[in-house]
């Protein structure tokens, strides 16, 4: 073989094999189920115009994806509760700093089978349905039957929020069967013409009827302004100010065209901030 003919082949093989491609920045996000449409839908729209970055989006629950920012295991921990103080201590031990930036508002709807009759509760009777107390439709005005009540695990952010909202502290009944997802207590409810649960405003459909708690439906402007009483904001925790794409894909979720999405995903856009009053120096 002589040295002509081993360049062509050397040249062949260079070109046969596959090129290097480098790639771009890799961003992992972890955490709340309800907290999951927002993100999906938001990542979705930021690959387009950056489709070198490379995301890895799951659930789990709230109390998973801050485990996870302390665990150092995520970029982004999606969380529809606060952080709690013991997280945040554990958090610190390990050097981490969780900062939270809201990125929507929600609220946790109570719902029932379409065949149910009831429409409406108080707190306290959501309470003593959740403890245990009350076991009977008829006792708030439904029909003579039991209530199969359907809740969300412990490592759920609306768990939380639900156990502070609606029951005080109070411990939900051990008969309560737990659900790993906002979706999964909707089909639940929606198999059972007895059952109760609580979903995120995002993902009620009609396959369930939502009830008004004190006689106010749950909606965007009744979010905002406070008037239903079970609302919380949606969070997204990062170590730090984040920076680099981390930091430019919150930008996105919190500018005018992320909030659409929040939106669209059926839970509420946050209120703009207002920008500061500049004032000039005294003379």
């Amino acid at each position: 073989m002589n040295k002509r003919t081993m360049a062509i082949l050397a040249t062949l093989c260079f070109l046969a094999a596959p090129i290097p491609v480098t790639a771009g920045e890799s961003i992992v996000i972890k955490g709340s189920t309800t907290v999951l449409p927002i993100a999906q839908g938001a990542l979705e729209a930021y690959m387009k115009a950056k489709p070198a970055v490379n995301f890895s989006l799951s659930g789990g629950g709230s109390g998973d994806g801050i485990k996870a920012l302390i665990d150092k295991s995520t970029d982004i921990a999606n969380s529809s509760r606060e952080i709690k103080v013991k997280e945040v201590e554990l958090a610190k031990s390990k050097g981490v700093d969780p900062v939270a930036h809201a990125v929507a508002v929600d609220a946790i709807v109570p719902i029932v089978n379409p065949k149910n009759k009831v429409s409406g509760l108080t707190i306290d009777q959501l309470s003593q349905i959740y403890q245990g107390k009350v076991t009977n439709w008829r006792k708030v005005g439904g029909a003579d039957q039991p209530i199969v009540v359907i809740s969300r695990d412990s490592s759920s952010g609306t768990f939380e929020s639900w156990a502070n909202l609606v029951l005080g502290g109070a411990k939900v009944t051990p008969r309560a069967q737990l659900q790993a997802s906002n979706g999964a207590i909707v089909q639940a409810v929606s198999k059972n013409k007895y059952a109760i649960g609580y979903i995120g405003l995002g993902y009620l459909n009609k396959a369930v009827k939502g009830l008004k708690v004190h006689g106010v439906q749950a909606s965007a402007k009744t979010a905002l302004d406070k008037t239903y009483p079970i609302s919380r904001p949606l969070y997204m925790y990062t170590d730090g100010e984040p920076i680099g794409e981390t930091a430019a894909f919150i930008k996105f979720v919190l500018s005018p065209a992320g909030q659409k999405i929040v939106e669209r995903e059926g839970f509420v856009p946050v209120p703009p901030m207002k920008e500061p009053v500049k004032r000039g120096k005294k003379e």
